[in-house]
């Protein structure tokens, strides 16, 4: 036996990134860890995975796992309406309402 990392094993689609996100944001199966979903979900989000720059701009705007940064929020919500993600929609709206 070695020793075998789930980066190592995980497939490398945009869609397995963004579910090992959502298995560490929500800690099933795994211990619950902000920054390695963030990990996850960046990898996702810069392949153009909608869910994944949503949660990203989601983990921006609230400081999960990172400095909170209205602006990286503001980026990646932006990456998600544009493909019609209603909720990132939403929460650019929330953004705008507080400036």
């Amino acid at each position: 036996m070695f020793p075998v990392s789930i980066d190592t094993l995980y497939p490398r689609t945009a869609k397995a990134q963004f579910n090992l996100g959502e298995l560490y944001a929500n800690g099933w199966g795994v211990p619950q860890n902000d920054i390695e979903a963030l990990k996850w979900f960046q990898r996702a989000a810069e392949q153009g995975d909608v869910l994944a720059q949503n949660r990203l701009g989601m983990m921006y705007e609230f400081g999960l796992g990172v400095p909170e940064n209205k602006t990286e929020a503001v980026k990646w919500y932006h990456r998600a309406a544009e493909q019609g993600d209603w909720a990132a929609q939403v929460s650019l709206e929330g953004i705008e309402a507080q400036h």
